[in-house]
């Protein structure tokens, strides 16, 4: 595991918090030595602080991930909905706002690195609680039940099953599923997301598995 954030008392705490539960932190101060020490050290997941002296984390992030695909969780104190969109468009897999709580924050790397492996496996067939996707056959089943989807809801289900536990933003999930054209179109999100949780969800007005991130898009919960 990488830190990348140029505070002292921040990497103490984080080492102090992790190294207990087995993880091996390693710790970059700058943009510059985090980049280094990714492609040097190989962690099994980033924890990026997006102020940093030689530059911004959201650079990091983008700069990352034109060669990597290792998980990243962003740790910053801007907790404003512009900042958490940019940071998740640049690549990131998560964002927690300092101050943060250590469960919270471990919950948040068991998800990241369990998808990074899923994702390295390739699974055809995915379960998420009492949601079956079978990828392959491109079949949806609900507690057994084979579910009808649209070719759209399910291409928008199928992308956020095959990132669960990992927030995207409304204009990822529109490029991927309508095109660059429709990027700016985040009623389709709201019509399609509300009728997945007609068809999926034991109670639509109180999801379990499609969650909305306010002001920034939605997530497949896996737990």
């Amino acid at each position: 595991m990488l830190v990348i954030d140029d505070e002292l008392p921040i990497r103490r705490f984080l080492r102090a918090s992790l190294n207990p539960s087995e993880y091996k932190v390693l710790e970059a101060e700058t943009a510059e030595g985090g980049i280094r020490a990714v492609a040097t050290e190989n962690p099994d997941i980033v924890l990026l602080d997006l102020g940093l002296p030689d530059g911004d984390g959201i650079d990091v992030a983008r700069s990352l991930r034109a060669w990597t695909e290792v998980p990243i969780i962003v740790l910053s104190a801007r907790g404003q909905e512009s900042d958490k969109v940019a940071a998740l468009d640049a690549g990131a897999d998560d964002y927690l706002t300092k101050p943060f709580g250590v469960h919270e924050l471990m919950a948040r790397i068991r998800v990241a690195l369990r998808h990074a492996k899923k994702e390295a496996g390739s699974e055809p067939v995915l379960e998420l609680g009492e949601i079956r996707l079978d990828l392959a056959a491109r079949l949806v089943f609900r507690s057994g039940e084979e579910v009808h989807l649209t070719p759209n809801e399910y291409k928008l289900l199928a992308l956020l099953a095959r990132h669960a536990g990992k927030v995207l933003t409304h204009r990822q999930l529109l490029r991927e599923v309508w095109g660059e054209a429709y990027v700016d179109e985040s009623h389709y999100l709201r019509v399609y997301i509300a009728q997945l949780r007609q068809k999926l969800e034991a109670d639509p007005t109180q999801p379990r598995f499609l969650l909305t991130e306010t002001g920034v898009g939605y997530r497949m919960r896996v737990d």
